[in-house]
């Protein structure tokens, strides 16, 4: 009986130790989240007095290139400055993944409270040739990135933070 009742307490503490070591396991799961930086498309530059110009046809097709772009990655939420051109180059994304466009300001998107609100998700920005690289040089706390070239439209900045890692790809997504 004591023989039985031994085995009996080494059988328990051993899945007992391998439950612990289960739960140790997702403890040490890193929370990834993900930010898609673009520029806006192209815009209409036909009127150099006009501020907040909307986009070209060529402008509209790279939109709809973006929200074909976006169809299998997963997004939760949809940030656009409250320009029409950037607006209207996160409409389609918007409509597609049934989420509403935030408006934001590009000095001060990048706050603590923004980092801990979008821990672990998949974010889209969009925003100008000077605003998109700075947002991705405050999330990555460098000054790597300059300006985007004024000719530019095609430029996606995708920055991962992966705990204390933080990395930066730039893609290119022509038309």
């Amino acid at each position: 009986m004591r023989t039985l009742l031994l085995i009996c307490f080494v059988f328990i503490s051993t899945l007992s130790c391998k439950d612990e070591k289960k739960n140790e396991v997702i403890e040490d799961v890193e929370i990834v989240t993900t930010y898609y930086l673009i520029r806006h498309a192209e815009k209409d530059r036909s009127d150099s007095t006009n501020t907040n110009p909307a986009l070209t046809a060529k402008g509209l097709e790279r939109a709809k290139l973006w929200a074909s772009y976006f169809d299998s990655i997963p997004l939760n939420r949809i940030y656009s400055t409250n320009y029409v051109r950037t607006q209207q180059t996160a409409k389609d994304v918007s409509e597609k993944k049934s989420l509403p466009i935030e408006p934001y300001e590009p000095k001060s998107l990048i706050a603590d409270d923004f980092k801990e609100a979008t821990k672990g998700n998949h974010i889209l920005i969009v925003g100008h040739s000077n605003t998109t690289p700075m947002l991705v040089n405050k999330i990555l706390g460098t000054n790597t990135y300059e300006d985007i070239p004024d000719d530019d439209n095609s430029r996606l900045y995708v920055v991962t933070i992966e705990g204390d890692n933080k990395k930066c790809e730039i893609r290119k997504v022509e038309l």
